[in-house]
C-alpha cells in the first residue's frame, strides 16, 4: 500500500483493474487502519475517475452477498449521503410512499456515517430485524411492497473499512458507492448525489448497463431533489433542469427539511410524516421525490398523475401500512 500511496499522492489515476484489485485486497484486512485513512482521504483531495469508481464498484459486487429479486421490477431509491445538510430521511419515507402505491421498492442503505440518522438507523429505530435471507426478503416484498437491504449484511468488504470511516467521520468513496451497489441490482434506480460531478460519474456509469435510472442532485448541494431551489435530472433521455415551479411546487427553506440533532428527533418527524401530519413543506419534498421514482418505473405517467398515486399513498395511510407490515413480517 506504501507504494501505492506515494503514487496516488503524485496524483496518478488508478485504472478501473487497479481499483478492482486494491478493494479486494482491503476487504482481505491487507492493510493497517493508517494506510486506509491515508487511501481514502486521497480521494478527498483529488476527483475520483469513471474508472476508478467503476472498478471500486465492480470488486464490491463481486465480494457482495448477491439476492435474485429479479422477477420484481423494483426500484431502489437511495441517496449518497454525505451533504451535510440534516435533513429529515426523505429516500426512506419516498420509498414507502412509493410501496404505498403497489410498486415494489427494494432499498438498500446503510448506518449514518456523516448525518445524524441513516436508513438504518430509522429502520432499526422502528424495529426492522436486518437480514439478507433471500426467502424473507421476497416475502416482505409480496406483503409489504418493500424490502430493506442493510448494506453491512451483504457487503463483507465493508467491514474492513468501517472502523476507519466512522472515525474519520466524513463523507468518502463509498459514500458515492453504496447507491451503486444494490446486492438485488433492480431494474429501475432514483439515486442522488451530494455533488454534480458524482452525478456525472453515475450517468456515465449507469447509461452503458440498460436499467431505467434517475439521477438527482439539487444545485444548493442535497443529495435529493429537496425543494430549496433548482435540482438536475439525468436519465437515459440526458440531463434537465428542473425548478419547483415547473413541477407546481413552492420553494421551500431549509429549515423547514431539517431532520433534527439525534435519532429520536428524526424518528419524530418520520413517524408524523408517514402518520399524515407532516408539513406542507415536508410532504411536498416527500412526494416530489416518489412522483420522480414513479415516473422512472413508468415513463409514461405525467408527474402530476405521479404526484397525485403519492399523495393517495401518504394520506391514506397505505405508506404508514407498508412500514407496520415490513416491521412485522
Amino acid at each position: 500500500m506504501r507504494v501505492i500511496l506515494e503514487k496516488l499522492f503524485q496524483q496518478y489515476r488508478l485504472s478501473k483493474e487497479e481499483a478492482k484489485s486494491l478493494l479486494l485486497d482491503i476487504a482481505k484486512d491487507a492493510y493497517n487502519e493508517a494506510h486506509l485513512a491515508s487511501f481514502l482521504t486521497v480521494f478527498r483531495m483529488r476527483p475520483i475517475t469513471v474508472a476508478e469508481l467503476a472498478g471500486f464498484r465492480e470488486a464490491l459486487l463481486e465480494l457482495a452477498v448477491r439476492v435474485d429479486l429479479s422477477g420484481y421490477n423494483a426500484i431502489d431509491i437511495v441517496g449518497t449521503g454525505g451533504d451535510g445538510k440534516d435533513t429529515f430521511n426523505i429516500s426512506t419515507l419516498t420509498s414507502f410512499v412509493v410501496a404505498g402505491t403497489g410498486q415494489k421498492v427494494t432499498k438498500h442503505g446503510n448506518y449514518s456515517v456523516s448525518s445524524k440518522s441513516g436508513s438504518s438507523d430509522m429502520l432499526e429505530r422502528m424495529g426492522y430485524e436486518f437480514t439478507n435471507d433471500e426467502g424473507i426478503l421476497r416475502r416482505q416484498l409480496e406483503k409489504a411492497n418493500i424490502c430493506f437491504l442493510h448494506a453491512p449484511k451483504f457487503h463483507p468488504a465493508m467491514k474492513a473499512v468501517g472502523p476507519v470511516r466512522k472515525a474519520l467521520k466524513l463523507k468518502t468513496f463509498f459514500n458515492m458507492l453504496g447507491p451503486l451497489v444494490n446486492p438485488s441490482s433492480p431494474k429501475n434506480q432514483l439515486l442522488g448525489t451530494y455533488n454534480l460531478e458524482v452525478a456525472r460519474l453515475y450517468y456515465y456509469i449507469l447509461q452503458e448497463e440498460g436499467s431505467n435510472f434517475g439521477i438527482v442532485h439539487a444545485l444548493d448541494g442535497y443529495d435529493e431533489i429537496s425543494l430549496t431551489g433548482s435540482f438536475k435530472l439525468f436519465t437515459k433521455r440526458g440531463e434537465q433542469l428542473i425548478s419547483p415551479e415547473q413541477l407546481q411546487q413552492e420553494r421551500v427553506a431549509k429549515e423547514d427539511i431539517f431532520g433534527g440533532n439525534s435519532v429520536e428527533e428524526a424518528a419524530r418527524v418520520f413517524k408524523s410524516i408517514l402518520n399524515g401530519e407532516g408539513t406542507k413543506a415536508q410532504n411536498s419534498v416527500v412526494l416530489t421525490n416518489a412522483a420522480i421514482a414513479l415516473k422512472i418505473v413508468d415513463e409514461q405517467l405525467d408527474f402530476e398523475t405521479a404526484y397525485d398515486k403519492a399523495k393517495d399513498s401518504l394520506f391514506g395511510l397505505q405508506a404508514k401500512k407498508c412500514l407496520s407490515t415490513l416491521v412485522n413480517s
